[in-house]
This record gives structure tokens, sequence and C-alpha cells, in this order.
């Protein structure tokens, strides 16, 4: 437990007012009608979404999340989620034009565009449900645990205060102040959350015990944690933190903020821009300072950790108050700011804090459209006024705020929770990417793949099937294979069920080509089909953009892994790598900007 100063409480206070502020600042223009209240009234520049993105994703969980991989799997364990870039700029130059120019309210609206008849409003009605409240509230547990174990560490909290301090400030202003609020404060919490990130990381790494970034490079417990990529002739690290996440996991699973495809807050996000371009700008900027810049002063403060407490058992005798079921490894970033110095550690308090508002508030606004659009409006009162749909969107607001908040109080570890939940969405993906440039797929291929995938990862995670298959050491296979079996056989049946079940009418075929303009050779025989009845669905003098945003998606991972690996070498004081991946950087965004000039000139 930590001191707190006048300084430190007055930085976390003002904060605090500022956040309220906005929300009862904005809460009337957002209570207007329900697109204002979480769209915006579809109105917002790239710069402020692009901020919002990188914001919302800045949770407290995240750092934690962080620390625990680089202390078990040094930062090439991070290959988890980096591998993750290809999706994100999938959705920056080939998704995010088709998801504004879709128009609709929310991500799940979609499928009634897409799809038609009962099995679409199933899916709809379901997924309301089963994203916006189920996996939704899930998330939030995880964020919320983070925020549990720092106030236990740093301020001696209970969990159950931590909970309701936290929870009842972030659910105020997001039910006050609907999307436009969350926007507007994300923009402030980025900065104080940036701030804080990188003056933790400079103090710390210069602590006595640590003795600055050079004797950090050469200490023994860290030494070996430091390669960016995994160790190549460990074939079992390699397959697990490399090739599976990039072969495998990038399309194949569905997780929240990156989703293959787009969609969910990211999609909301992209559906309140002004344009098209601002869509993509937005999430371009995301995907830049998500993966190539912002990872780095938290891997910083993991390594530092690793000399101040090399194991468990020292983290445990530092802080003996932490109960048995909340140690972990993730416990070493809360456990490394209790030496921050008066002024700092407020700053840093008050952008942890920041990082759990941004998040909770975002994943709060966002699953609270699915009840509203989703499942209010379409499946319990259809004639619901504006002023009504704004009241139980505010309503659900906070429900989803209490069933999270006791969820965490049962949660243990956060990278335990990731896992599941990358498992738990492993081979739905592919839909998700397809569904768009292919006609055959119908609401049925959705439906039993959303279903296979939840069975056979809870079959193998829950079951003593998941020991014999996967079991460490003495399974059937081994432990890497366990999402690539999940993708496998997810696919095969959801494939099957495709071509079991009829394809969507031509009237729901046409009437979506004919609005999206997705282009390529999956939509040929809906085209053929509707030229024959002397329809004109296709515009011919339209470009095919997606082309040139494959080639885009490709420089922009070549740029944004090159800056990420320059980053990293820089700091290191490897000067020869960094000055490689350096140049390289500055080559394929040259490269990068050609293309993108290309793509916002040509219309899909």
């Amino acid at each position: 437990m930590v001191e707190l100063s006048t300084l430190d409480y007055f930085l976390i206070i003002s904060f605090f007012a500022i956040t309220l502020s906005i929300g009862i600042w904005v809460s009337k223009k957002s209570g207007k009608n329900s697109s204002e209240f979480f769209l915006s009234g579809r109105t917002m520049p790239w710069w402020l979404l692009g901020v919002s993105m990188v914001a919302t994703t800045f949770s407290t969980d995240t750092p934690n999340l962080v620390t625990d991989i680089v202390r078990t799997n040094g930062v090439s364990g991070n290959w988890v989620w980096w591998a993750f870039l290809i999706t994100g700029l999938l959705t920056v130059f080939v998704y995010a034009k088709l998801w504004r120019k879709s128009n609709v309210n929310t991500d799940l609206e979609f499928y009634e565009l897409r799809y038609g008849g009962k099995p679409a409003k199933f899916l709809r009605k379901f997924r309301a449900i089963y994203l916006g409240v189920i996996f939704n509230v899930i998330t939030m547990s995880a964020v919320t645990l983070a925020a549990i174990k720092i106030g236990g560490i740093m301020l001696g909290l209970e969990p159950w205060q931590t909970v309701v301090s936290a929870g009842i400030i972030t659910v105020t202003f997001s039910a006050l102040g609907g999307f436009k609020g969350v926007i507007y404060t994300d923009f402030i919490l980025f900065f104080v959350a940036m701030g804080g990130a990188i003056g933790a990381a400079y103090f710390l790494v210069n602590l006595p015990e640590v003795g600055g970034i050079e004797a950090l490079m050469a200490n023994k417990e860290v030494s070996n944690k430091l390669s960016i990529l995994p160790d190549f002739s460990n074939k079992s690290a390699l397959i697990t933190l490399l090739v599976i996440p990039l072969a495998v996991q990038w399309w194949s699973s569905w997780y929240p903020g990156a989703e293959p495809g787009g969609g969910g807050y990211i999609a909301q996000r992209m559906l309140a821009a002004k344009d098209e371009n601002h869509a993509i700008g937005a999430t371009f900027f995301f995907n830049i300072m998500h993966y190539a810049v912002r990872p780095w002063p938290w891997i910083l403060v993991a390594l530092a950790s690793l000399v101040v407490f090399p194991d468990l058992a020292s983290i445990q005798e530092a802080f003996p108050s932490i109960a048995d079921d909340k140690l972990g490894h993730d416990l070493a970033y809360s456990a490394m700011l209790t030496k921050l110095p008066s002024g700092l550690l407020g700053l840093v308090l008050a952008s942890l804090i920041a990082a759990y508002m941004s998040t909770i508030s975002t994943q709060l606004n966002w699953g609270s459209s699915y009840i509203v659009f989703d499942f209010y409006k379409q499946q319990i009162n259809p004639d619901a006024s504006e002023k009504r749909l704004v009241a139980v969107g505010r309503i659900s607001t906070i429900v989803l705020m209490m069933l999270s908040a006791g969820l965490a109080l049962l949660l243990q570890n956060a990278l335990q929770l990731f896992e599941l939940l990358l498992v738990f969405g492993a081979g739905t993906g592919l839909i998700f990417i397809l569904r768009w440039f292919w006609w055959r797929i119908n609401a049925w291929s959705e439906i039993t793949a959303m279903f296979a995938s939840g069975i056979i990862s809870l079959t193998i995670k829950l079951t003593p099937l998941g020991d014999y298959l996967f079991g460490v050491g003495n399974g059937l296979f081994e432990d890497y294979m366990e999402i690539p079996f999940v993708v496998f056989f997810t696919t095969i049946i959801w494939l099957a069920a495709t071509f079991l079940t009829q394809p969507e009418s031509k009237e729901v075929l046409q009437s979506f080509y004919k609005k999206i303009q997705p282009g390529g050779l999956g939509w040929k025989k809906v085209i053929i089909d509707a030229e024959k009845e002397n329809k004109e669905i296709a515009n011919k003098n339209q470009v095919w953009s997606v082309p040139s945003g494959i080639l885009a998606m490709l420089l922009g991972c070549l740029l944004i892994y090159n800056c990420m690996f320059a980053t990293g070498y820089w700091i290191y004081g490897d000067t020869n790598n960094a000055t490689i991946t350096t140049i390289l950087a500055i080559i394929s965004g040259l490269l990068l900007i050609r293309s993108w000039k290309k793509i916002k000139s040509s219309v899909l």
C-alpha cells in the first residue's frame, strides 16, 4: 500500500471532475435520440475516433496482461496478440468502407441486410444477448479484475471497494453522456494514460535496484526475455507464439477489438464517422498506436519487474495481504507502481483510472446499443419512441455494469480469460471475412459456426476430453494444436451447414449487392441472375478497390511491424537492427502512401 500525497489526490480528483463534467455537459444532446446516444449523429472526424479506439483498448487489464506475458514467455510472447494487426489492417483498407456504406446502427443490424427470414432475425437477437451481455460482461469483468488488483496492491482496497468506487463514476458519465461523452472523454483519457505509462516506465527503469536501461538489458533475469521474435530452435515456442497466431489465429478467431472483417466497438466507431475516408483514417491511426507505440512502456515495466520481483514468492512476500486466489504474474505491474514518487504516482493512478473508465464506458455503450437496437426495438417494442430507446439504453448500461462487477469478484487471472476467449471464438472469423464477398454464405453458416465453436471450445476447456487431447506433456496432441483443432472442425461444420441449407433469396442478395457494391467473383452468379431479370445491381463505372486494399494491408503490416521492431531496438540500444528496421519502415510507408491514394480516389 502506498501513501498518496495532497498532489496525488488533487490530480486524481481533478481527473474525476473533468470526466463527470463532460458527461453532464453532453448529456442533453446525447439524450435527444438514439442515433445521438449511440453514434453521435454520424459526424465524428477520423482523429477523434482514432484516439478513442486507442483509449478504449488501453484498459487496466492490458498492462497487467502484457506484464504476465513478458514475465511468462518473454517479449516475443506478445505475438499472441500482435498477430491481430493483420486483422486490423484488413479492416482499415477493405472493410471500413463497406461498414460505413452499410449505414446500419449496429454491426448486428447487418444480419438483416445480408441475410433474410427467421434465421436472420434469430441470429441478430441471439448475438445481441451473446455479445452485448454475455461476452461483453466477461470482457468488462477482466478489466475490473485488473482494477481490483491495482486497488489492492497500491491502495490497500478490498475488492468490493474498488468495484463500487470505480464503477459508480464510470457508469454515471456513460449513462448520461452516451457515445459522444465516451468519445470526448476518451480524447482526454488517451493523453493521461499515455503520459502516465511513459512516465512510469522511465522512472521505474531508472530505479537504483534496476540501474537504468543498460543494466536492465544485461540483467540475467531479463536477458533471456528480450527477443522480439521467438526462439527458432524451440519448436513449441515458435509454433505457439508465431506460427499459429500469424498462420491461423488472425483470420480464424473472433476477439473484441480485433474482429475479422471488423465489428464490435471498432465497427461502432466506423459507423459514427463522417464518411468512408474518415472511417479508414481512424482505424489506421488506431493500429499504428496500438501495435507500434503503446506496448513498449508496459514491456519495459514488465522487464524491470523481473529484477525487483523475480518470482511470485517475492511478490507475495512484499504484499502479504493479497489473497492467494488473486496472486499471479500480472500483479507485478501494480507492484512496480508502488515505487513511484509523489506527483508521478498520482498521474499514473489517474492514467490507470482513465484506462479503466475508457474501456468500460465503451463496452457499456456498445453493449447497450445491441440491447436497444437489436433486442428491445427488434423483439419487444418496435414502435418505441426515441425517448424510450434512450431510457432503455441508460438502464441497460447500469445493469451491464452491475453484472460485470459481480463476475470480476470471482475471477483470478486476466491471461487465462484472454486465452479462453481466443479459443471460444476460434473458427468463426473466416465467415466474418467471407460473408461480404461470397453470396453462398447464409444465416445458418453463422449460427452453426457460433454454436460449434462454443461447444467444442468449452468441451476442450472444461471436460476430461481436453486433458486427453491437449494435456501438457501427456496429451494426444501438443497444446499449441488447440486453436487449429477448434478452427478445423468448426470450419468443416459450418461449410457443411452452408451447402446443406438453402441460400438466401435472390431479393435479399440483390438488395445487399446493390447497396454495398462489394464486388469480386464471389458475387458473379448473383449479378448474372439479376441481369437475366433485367435488373442492374452492379455499378459498372465503379472500380473494385479490394485488390488495392489487400496490397495496402500488406504494406501497412510491413510499416507497423517495422515501426514496432525499430522502437524496441532503439530502446534496447541495438543500433544496427534499429537503423535497418527504421529504413524499412520509411520505405514501406512511402509505398503505402501511394497505394492509399488509389484507395481514397476509388469508389467500391
